[in-house]
Parts: structure tokens; C-alpha cells; sequence
């Protein structure tokens, strides 16, 4: 969610120079429903992500995340994998659809540099860049370019599966929506996001119109400046730290603040922006499929 300010750097170089690799992989497995697409799209993934980087017109981001975390520029794109987090299964399931590009949204490998040895001897890192070698898969990171996009894409995406696309103004988090209660906005939320369960602050028949939506987990500093600057009736949250914007809003409702809270989880708050994106880049790409996996939820609710 956080969006790192501008800089002059090139943008071959933050994708060369930064770029933390499991090694140079060479083009050898290509699906067989696939192989026709490595001669028809003859896109290279520098190639792809240079298109991205022109039609978002976006200026270079200092000491961005936005690399390659494995593969090769190089490679000839079989077909284009969106999805929040590039999981274990999500490498198979793009590797048993021919397509060799995974762009995620959050790191592949547990920190937010991408640091493949933020843990020495990390066994689970070493694996999952095994794979990713075995099948030839090129992971490049689409952070924060993409909560650069006019509007931000990925608040974007989650605002139109929600249906207030005529509600929102671009520029700002916080929208209202027709009048309703909190207990029918949260099964609003479930059912348009398709999320099972959500974490809720607030009595479920107080009345709401005024939401302030802040995906991902850009702090709780964010989240409170938001809230006392907006006065929104509901705060919607990808993910929080406890002991921050969830106490911030107890202790509000407690001093007679009506303020609410949902938390979505940060899958789900950011998925929908992953999504859209390929109704974003499919137009621009042609002959190259572009297929999003939704990674889901790791827990399970007891």
C-alpha cells in the first residue's frame, strides 16, 4: 500500500540493478497447450514490463520493490500470471497453464526486499526457487507502480467489485455510499469480495454512508491520520497492527465516537487490483494470455 516518492533513475536499471534472482533461467519447459504462444506473442518479459511502465507513464521510484525475483528479462512470454502473492500453488497452477510470467503484487519471498537470505539457510526459500527454476518462471513485483496509476489500481479494483464505482472520486480514499447499517454493509463487503469471515469493530445497526476504504497495510499512522481527518462512520482495512488502529478505535467508541472498523485481510483487501489489471494490460498485449489467480486466504477460521 505504501507508495514510495519519484527519482531520476532509468527504468532498465531498476529492474537490472536490483533485480534478486534464483538464477539465470533458461527458456526450456513451455507447456505443451502453450508452445504455439512462445512464437505468436514474441514479447520478451523486459518487454512487457517496459509496455507497463509507458501506459502507466510513470515516473522511475527510487529504491523501488518493483524486480525480478526470478528468471530472466529475457524470456519469451508464454502467457501472464496476476496474483497477490506468488504462492506454491500459484507456480503450479501458471506453470499448468503454459505461462512462464508471474507479476505479483507482494514479495515471493517473506520480506519486503525480497531478500532471499533475510533468514540464513532458509529451507522454504530454497524450494520455492527450485521450482520456480524447474519451470522456468520469471516473478517480477508490481508494487509500487501500480498504486501509481491514476487512479490507484488496486483501490480502484476492489471499489468497482464492490459497486461504488459512482461514488468514487480518485483522489481520495474516503467516498459515500447510500445509506445503510453496518451489520448489512459487512455481508456487502463478504459477498462482493467473496470473503468468509471479517473482523468487526463497531454495533452492527449503527447507521453508515461515510467509508473511508484503505487497502493493504500501509500503518496504522495512515490509518488513524485518515480517520480523524475524514470522519468517516466506517474504516475498511486490508491489515493492521493490533495495538495501533484497532485500540485508536475501541478507545474512540469508548469517548462516544460512532467511527466502525472492518478488516478484510490483506489478501483480500488488494486482491481485486491484481485482478483488474488484466482487463487493464489484455487490451495492450495482444496474442499473450493473461490469465489472475486469486492466492486466497492461509488461515483457517476455527
Amino acid at each position: 500500500m505504501k507508495k514510495p516518492a519519484s527519482n531520476s533513475i532509468t527504468r532498465r536499471r531498476f529492474i537490472s540493478t536490483s533485480a534478486i534472482c534464483a538464477g539465470g533461467l533458461a527458456l526450456t519447459y513451455v507447456s505443451p497447450a502453450f508452445a504455439g504462444n512462445v512464437l505468436a506473442a514474441r514479447y520478451t518479459v523486459q518487454q512487457v514490463i517496459d509496455l507497463i511502465l509507458k501506459e502507466g507513464g510513470f515516473s522511475p521510484v527510487p529504491n523501488t520493490v518493483d524486480t525480478l525475483k526470478s528468471g530472466s528479462g529475457d524470456a519469451i512470454v508464454t502467457g501472464i500470471v496476476t496474483t497477490m502473492f506468488a504462492t506454491i500453488d500459484v507456480i503450479k497452477q501458471a506453470a499448468k497453464l503454459g505461462a512462464n510470467f508471474i507479476i505479483a503484487h507482494e514479495p515471493t519471498f517473506y520480506n519486503h526486499s525480497d531478500d532471499p537470505n533475510w533468514v540464513n539457510n532458509n529451507s522454504v526459500v530454497q524450494q520455492k526457487q527450485a521450482l520456480l527454476k524447474k519451470y522456468n518462471i520469471t516473478v517480477w513485483r508490481f508494487h509500487d507502480y501500480i498504486h501509481r496509476l491514476k487512479p490507484d489500481a488496486v483501490e480502484y479494483g476492489s471499489i468497482k467489485k464492490l459497486n461504488w464505482l459512482p461514488y468514487f472520486k480518485g483522489d481520495s480514499p474516503t467516498l459515500s455510499i447510500p445509506p445503510t447499517n453496518l451489520g448489512a454493509l459487512v455481508q456487502h463487503v463478504k459477498t462482493s469480495l467473496s470473503i468468509a469471515h471479517l473482523r468487526v469493530i463497531g454495533d452492527l445497526k449503527q447507521p453508515c454512508s461515510r467509508i473511508t476504504y484503505l487497502p493493504g497495510a500501509p500503518g496504522g499512522k495512515m490509518q488513524v491520520d485518515f480517520a480523524e481527518r475524514d470522519k468517516p462512520d466506517v474504516l475498511i482495512v486490508g491489515e493492521l497492527s493490533e495495538w495501533e488502529t484497532a485500540e485508536y478505535i475501541r478507545d474512540a467508541r469508548l469517548l462516544g465516537s460512532k467511527i466502525a472498523l472492518i478488516i478484510l485481510g490483506h489478501n483480500f483487501s488488494e486482491d481485486p487490483g491484481m485482478d483488474y489489471l488484466v482487463e487493464w494490460l489484455q487490451p495492450k498485449l495482444s496474442g499473450v494470455k493473461i490469465t489472475h489467480i486469486n492466492c486466497g486466504d492461509p488461515f483457517v477460521w476455527m
